[in-house]
């Protein structure tokens, strides 16, 4: 499983900071999953959020670059896509992650990425902090997306 070696996440202090949670809307029994263990780790870490669903994978990085240039510090991108028997899987996934990456880049601040690229609907379930699933990426979406938005606040002063 690829979350082996992953960091433990412990609560952050992120009071004062404002995160649009942007995610897909296809395979909603996974993003579902996924903008649980967000929100999760969002209301402990003391966070103001927000959710905005966007059609799919494909429309996260605008959405969330509206949102990072409405004073947003942060902003967390929940996706699923799901590799089927066409090259369109690989054409929307380096989509959102070059997007997504431009647009933390762009915007100087960050994007926790919570897409999964799947080969299967299982891999997903694995991933997605439902019960019995292995991993929480919807969680260490946000964690990432929270420390390092602290991470900046600190470095800028």
């Amino acid at each position: 499983m690829s979350g082996h070696g992953a960091p433990k996440a412990e609560a952050v202090d992120a009071k004062g900071l404002s995160v649009v949670v942007v995610a897909g809307q296809w395979h909603d029994v996974i993003t579902d999953g996924l903008i649980a263990g967000a929100t999760r780790i969002l209301d402990a870490s003391g966070a103001s959020w927000r959710l905005v669903r966007v059609p799919g994978s494909f429309e996260l990085p605008v959405v969330a670059k509206a949102a990072l240039d409405a004073g947003a510090d942060a902003a967390v991108a929940l996706g699923v896509i799901i590799r089927g028997g066409t090259p369109h899987f690989d054409f929307v996934s380096s989509a959102a992650t070059d997007g997504l990456t431009r647009v933390a880049l762009d915007t100087g601040k960050p994007v926790g990425f919570g897409v999964l690229t799947l080969d299967d609907e299982q891999q997903g379930i694995d991933r997605a902090g439902l019960e019995g699933s292995k991993e929480d990426k919807g969680a260490e979406a946000a964690d990432a997306a929270i420390r390092t938005a602290l991470i900046l606040r600190d470095l800028r002063g």
